[in-house]
């Protein structure tokens, strides 16, 4: 399996965090549209409490800034002078941009201070928690590792499979069969991976998702074919199972032992399965993801199966009518 190029961010547009996800958080900008070129360098949320009373020492200023109930509060109760030098001086400090939680209105200050400084002030009706707790997981999506490989991903019954093998083994007919018992496709061909807090999470290229390429057919959409059920944006990576021609002689017969590959650092369980003419492929990799669901609940069938042997072994050999 070779892996593609890793692809690090380093930071990430103000306008691009507001274009993509202002319905998602409900953002409103609320000044002047200038700031919106800023970077933001961490995937993490900042509420200035400390630095609007006068601690800067470890202001965390390439974070964006989010002033909930309290931080507010806390403005209005300061003289208007002292307000505007600490708000002030936060925004010397080069924050990438402010957001103010609870549909709460920012006082003057921060808006006249914002379009001099050129920085976006934002605003939503979220719940201060809620919207940190959203943006965060958007913004570890948005600075986290990522990599391409080939092959097809899927979702079946939870767990996200990604088939793998040489051009014409029979991955995407595989996955079209896989599709019809009831599974997902996440993506084709090109499979984006990305290590969001030390799992592996999949996704189609925007311009392919929900096509698929089948040899003498061409291009299909799955959602004009199957329903938007057959479609789904992204899963965590669970298993590989690599297609490989040949009668499996050499594969592994029992299952005791699963194969694994390393993807961005993270280890991901792997398995081979021999593709022949009247095998039926699709099943057999549905079952794979089966088993594996069993062992994610804590049942090993192959191991049940060992252990069952073994215990025969142990009692003499003597059969079940003695």
């Amino acid at each position: 399996m070779k892996e593609g190029p890793v692809k690090v961010v380093e930071s990430v547009s103000v306008k691009h965090f507001y274009e993509k996800y202002m319905h998602v958080l409900r953002l409103e900008l609320i000044n002047s549209p200038k700031g919106l070129s800023r970077l933001i360098y961490e995937p993490a949320i900042n509420r200035p409490g400390l630095a609007i009373a006068g601690f800067y020492a470890y202001f965390a200023h390439k974070r964006i800034q989010v002033f909930g109930a309290a931080e507010v509060a806390y403005l209005r109760k300061l003289p208007e002078g002292l307000r505007r030098s600490r708000v002030q001086r936060m925004y010397k400090g080069g924050v990438p941009c402010i957001i103010f939680a609870r549909g709460e209105d920012a006082p003057p200050e921060i808006l006249e201070l914002a379009d001099e400084c050129a920085i976006c002030v934002f605003k939503t009706d979220l719940v201060t928690m809620r919207f940190v707790n959203a943006a965060t997981i958007i913004l570890e999506t948005e600075f986290a590792e990522s990599t391409m490989l080939h092959g097809c991903m899927l979702d079946i019954r939870g767990i996200g499979l990604m088939i793998m093998g040489k051009s014409g083994v029979g991955k995407s007919e595989t996955a079209l069969g896989l599709i019809e018992r009831g599974g997902s496709l996440v993506a084709d061909d090109v499979v984006i991976l990305r290590n969001v807090g030390g799992e592996l999470i999949g996704s189609a290229p925007e311009l392919s998702r929900g096509y698929m390429e089948v040899r003498g057919l061409g291009i299909v959409n799955v959602t004009n074919l199957f329903g938007m059920k057959a479609l789904r944006q992204e899963k965590r990576l669970d298993l590989i199972v690599t297609l490989k021609s040949g009668d499996g002689s050499d594969m592994d017969r029992l299952g005791l032992e699963r194969g694994s590959c390393t993807i961005l650092g993270v280890p991901v369980l792997s398995v081979e399965l021999p593709v022949a003419p009247g095998r039926d492929t699709s099943r057999l990799v549905e079952v794979a993801a089966l088993d594996q669901y069993l062992k994610d609940v804590g049942y090993d069938m192959a191991g049940e199966f060992n252990r069952q042997l073994m215990r025969k072994f142990s009692a003499g050999g003597k059969n079940d009518t003695e």
